[in-house]
């Protein structure tokens, strides 16, 4: 008998669709240059970023880096046909993992970029020249076209998942729960873990503020 179990807390998933709107903003804003709203943007996802990489050692057991880390073993099993993952298989993780990795690397670089007509990044006048114009190359003409291709496959794999494998991806991380025949370790969602959460996100947002004020 199918039993329902909670795999991702309530603040992963309120991470997810965030961090969905929000790049999508980011990629709009970037495309018809308001600038003033995609670096506002900007620091709402170095916001979402470093809570998410606090919340992957602190989360519910699944959103935990440590249950879906793509190690070698993990990956073989994978390739040799295992494909029952509780959380995310080895190939999502690894997806993830590197879509996190260049959305770090998009921040980054935007903070010290520097168009050279209106706008720059509000760590660009701390670095030297040359690295202002190696970020900004490469936050135009590398970065961008790396996540939206990454953006594209995510999407990709999870209809894939869904029409061939009959996989639905997306109801889990809109409800938070699986269904299991077997008995497994459900993730912690009480208030306490949300309030966690929330405090987490405040302290990330407070940082990010602080960084922009001591730039300012």
């Amino acid at each position: 008998m199918n039993q329902a179990f909670r795999i991702w807390d309530l603040p992963t998933r309120i991470f997810h669709w965030g961090l969905a709107l929000t790049v999508t903003g980011l990629i709009v804003t970037g495309l018809l240059g308001q600038m003033q709203w995609h670096f506002r943007l900007g620091y709402v996802l170095l916001t979402l970023l470093l809570f998410r990489l606090f919340w992957g050692f602190l989360g519910g057991h699944w959103s935990r880096f440590a249950t879906f880390w793509p190690s070698p073993s993990r990956l073989s099993a994978y390739l040799r046909g295992q494909k029952k993952f509780i959380g995310h298989n080895p190939m999502g993780a690894l997806s993830i993992l590197t879509m996190l990795l260049f959305l770090f690397a998009q921040v980054g670089t935007g903070l010290i970029s520097d168009d050279e007509i209106a706008t720059s990044g509000p760590l660009s006048r701390f670095v030297s020249s040359s690295w202002v114009s190696l970020a900004t190359w490469y936050h135009k003409n590398i970065g961008k076209f790396v996540l939206i291709a990454l953006v594209a496959l995510h999407l990709g794999a999870v209809f894939f998942y869904l029409w061939r494998l009959n996989d639905n991806l997306i109801r889990p991380m809109w409800n938070g729960n699986k269904m299991f025949t077997y008995e497994i370790e459900a993730a912690r969602d009480d208030w306490r873990s949300r309030a966690l959460a929330l405090l987490l996100l405040i302290l990330c947002a407070l940082a990010v503020a602080l960084l922009l004020k001591l730039t300012a």
